[in-house]
């Protein structure tokens, strides 16, 4: 009996210590020390790859947004949103339905984000597609620059896997030039150069597609304007 009652005693002891060392090292030192890692090796990213503009954070270069007009109704959450001309426009972020009106995400809404699912034939996408596209090139002509619609680039009128692409091809980029530059009263060829300063090509040369981070542009438009 004894022997028995020492044996089980001895066996929650090595538990418990066994316990304890685990917790310190998986729970504390371990995190610790790839956090320390993280922050000393890739402190940018490991921060949320923020973007700061004039000292204050303005986003992160992952996450896509928009750049809207204020509502004429604040209080109005069926108002459709329009887009501010002054400002390089990101891609659709039509993606998941959302949690109130099992609509879609229009709003880069990390709650629901993720992709519609709807096939290539389907009338809503489709008839999604055409809406977005007219909007392109409506938005983007200009008295003396008419958008070709066979110019608009496929990322311009569909929403990515997540809803959250921050990032636009340098097409979709170069077609919204002279719509930026006439509504900022700024040279073609210098927001031209705009785009190609924040342009990114393929990572290490081959990897992906030459992109074009819209935050980071638009960041680059609002000094260039300042200026």
């Amino acid at each position: 009996m004894n022997n028995t009652v020492g044996n089980t005693a001895r066996l929650l002891g090595a538990g418990l210590r066994a316990l304890l060392v685990l917790t310190v090292v998986c729970g504390i030192l371990y995190p610790l020390a790839v956090t320390g890692i993280a922050q000393a090796a890739l402190s940018d990213k490991a921060n949320g790859s923020e973007v700061k503009s004039q000292g204050r954070v303005a986003g992160s270069e992952l996450i896509g947004q928009r750049y809207d007009l204020p509502k004429k109704n604040p209080d109005d959450a069926e108002e459709a949103a329009r887009p501010d001309l002054h400002w390089f426009q990101p891609r659709p972020s039509n993606g998941l339905g959302s949690n109130k009106a099992n609509g879609v995400n229009t709003q880069y809404d990390l709650i629901v984000s993720g992709a519609t699912n709807l096939s290539g034939d389907n009338d809503k996408l489709i008839q999604q597609v055409k809406d977005a596209k007219a909007a392109v090139v409506k938005d983007n002509s200009t008295p003396t620059y008419k958008v070709n619609p066979a110019d608009v680039p496929a990322e311009a009128v569909t929403s990515s896997g997540s809803g959250l692409d921050p990032d636009i091809s340098p097409a979709y980029a170069k077609l919204q030039i002279h719509r930026v530059a006439e509504v900022n009263h700024l040279d073609v060829q210098q927001v031209q150069k705009l785009v190609d300063d924040n342009t990114s090509g393929r990572i290490l040369g081959f990897i992906g597609e030459p992109r074009v981070n819209v935050l980071k542009l638009n960041i680059a438009l609002k000094e260039a304007v300042g200026k």
